[in-house]
């Protein structure tokens, strides 16, 4: 008797895909779907009725066009022309060659129980040559479902807005665990890794510099009492380098004013610190004509050969690329904090899809070693 198409082994599919993430072999394939057949499908082997990766295709091509639920891809795989589905590989369902589209039912169990770290992964791009790299999180509002809380994914962008990778954070811990695994996989020698001011960490930087040599620039707020102080005690009066630099935008006039100051041998306690750079920022509401200033501390492993104040300004706002490419388009555009995706692997691979369109055709990534467990959690129970 043949067995329904829906029928899934997440455990055991899963723990498959953990012995076969995603190689440096595998990223390197150029042809989207032979990179995306590398996955393991998790349905069970028998009564498959659509092939594993014509489905991810549908469901890629459906959120370029803007679907935003499991339904609206089958909305758009039901009304999408012949020859359309010929070229995602949908199956041929009569003797005539008429093409047969996955239902949006059968879109949600693929992708709900698909491996996220190593889609996210295949969809990524190098960031092997990058200038910068900024790391930040964001959570999906609506994705919550009962007890469990909503899914909040870290992401790594390029300073030209190519997505890395992501991953989904655990429950009942944060960002700062996740770090390490995220970037992993990735060659990133000679890249500046930016992140918000959560990430810095010493295990960070010593794990950038150390196993990863890379460099960092991480950014010091009052949230750290204590190399706050320190680094707002040092004698900026002595700091000869100077950027001043001024913007308009999203309703304020901003200026900056950069000074980096050389701390070997000033007692900066921070694993790899070459230079610490203060910035002020003056910020004028257009409309309302309210004034704000703001004093941050950045510190990085970067020498003053390497980095001038200028420099350091340019990386520091790097980080924003990460909102206004990524989150800003994901929140807005495709109003991912109002989907209703919940359960299995749903919101972290729907989110993959949703960042792929600026990434499909974008060199592909090469990491020097496989992702770790982390990149492949078992999927959630609920909801299968």
């Amino acid at each position: 008797m043949t067995l329904p198409s829906h029928r899934f082994q997440p455990e055991l599919r899963c723990a498959v895909s953990l012995i076969k993430s995603p190689t440096r072999r595998h990223r390197a394939i150029a042809d989207l779907p032979e990179r995306l057949a590398t996955l393991t499908d998790p349905r069970d082997p028998r009564g498959k009725r659509h092939p594993f990766v014509s489905v991810l295709l549908v469901a890629c091509s459906a959120v370029v066009t803007g679907a935003r639920s499991f339904v609206a891809i089958g909305q758009w795989a039901r009304n999408a022309p012949q020859d359309t589905l010929a070229r995602l590989g949908a199956r041929t369902a009569t003797v005539s060659g008429i093409r047969a589209a996955p239902s949006g039912a059968t879109v949600r169990r693929l992708i709900n129980h698909t491996c996220p770290g190593g889609l996210a992964d295949l969809l990524g791009h190098d960031p092997a040559g990058a200038g910068q790299v900024a790391v930040d999180g964001e959570t999906a509002r609506d994705s919550r479902s009962g007890d469990s809380p909503a899914a909040h994914l870290l992401a790594a962008i390029t300073d030209t807005g190519q997505t890395v990778t992501q991953l989904r954070v655990p429950d009942k811990t944060n960002e700062i665990t996740c770090f390490a695994a995220l970037l992993e996989p990735y060659d990133l020698t000679g890249v500046t890794v930016t992140a918000d001011a959560l990430h810095t960490q010493r295990e960070h930087a010593r794990y950038l510099v150390e196993e990863k040599k890379a460099h960092y620039a991480f950014t010091v707020k009052r949230n750290q009492p204590n190399l706050y102080a320190l680094l707002k005690a040092l004698p900026w009066n002595e700091a000869r380098a100077r950027y001043y630099d001024c913007s308009r935008g999203h309703g304020r006039l901003e200026t900056r004013v950069v000074q980096a100051l050389t701390v070997t041998g000033l007692g900066v306690d921070f694993p790899h610190a070459a230079q610490v750079a203060k910035i002020v920022r003056h910020r004028t509401d257009t409309e309302t004509g309210k004034r704000t200033r703001e004093t941050v501390y950045v510190v990085t492993d970067l020498t003053s050969r390497q980095a001038s104040p200028e420099r350091i300004a340019k990386i520091v706002r790097s980080q924003w690329v990460i909102e206004n490419r990524l989150h800003f388009v994901r929140d807005t555009a495709l109003r991912e904090d109002a989907s209703k995706i919940r359960t299995g692997h749903g919101p972290e691979n729907m989110a993959t899809l949703r960042s792929s369109p600026s990434t499909s055709s974008a060199p592909r990534a090469t990491p020097t070693s496989p992702p770790g467990y982390a990149r492949c959690p078992s999927a959630p129970s609920s909801g299968h």
